[in-house]
C-alpha cells in the first residue's frame, strides 16, 4: 500500500485501520454513494457515503497522478477522532 500513498496519507489510514471505525456488530459496511471533483488536471477528490449498521459516514480521499502516471492517494479523512497532527504540518 505505501507505494500508493504520498505524505500523511500511509499513516492516516493506518491510524483509520487499527481503530476500525466502520466496524458494526453484525452489519457490514456498504458503500451507499460516490463522487469526484477535480480542482486541476491530475488531482481528483473523491468521496464515498458509507453505510454501517445504523450509522452512515462519509469519507474524503485525495488522489494525485505523479510524474511516472501512477495515481497516489496523498490525503484521508473520515468523521470522527482524527490522527494527531505534527506541529509541523
Amino acid at each position: 500500500m505505501l507505494r500508493h500513498t504520498r505524505g500523511r496519507a500511509y499513516d492516516e489510514l493506518a491510524w483509520l485501520a487499527e481503530r476500525g471505525p466502520l466496524r458494526t456488530r453484525g452489519a457490514r459496511p456498504v458503500v451507499r454513494d460516490i463522487g469526484y471533483f477535480e480542482p486541476r488536471p491530475g488531482a481528483i477528490e473523491a468521496f464515498a457515503r458509507i453505510g454501517a449498521g445504523d450509522r452512515l459516514r462519509a469519507m474524503a480521499f485525495r488522489l494525485e497522478l505523479g510524474q511516472d502516471l501512477r495515481w497516489r492517494c496523498t490525503a484521508v479523512e473520515l468523521g470522527g477522532p482524527r490522527p494527531p497532527r505534527a506541529e509541523a504540518d
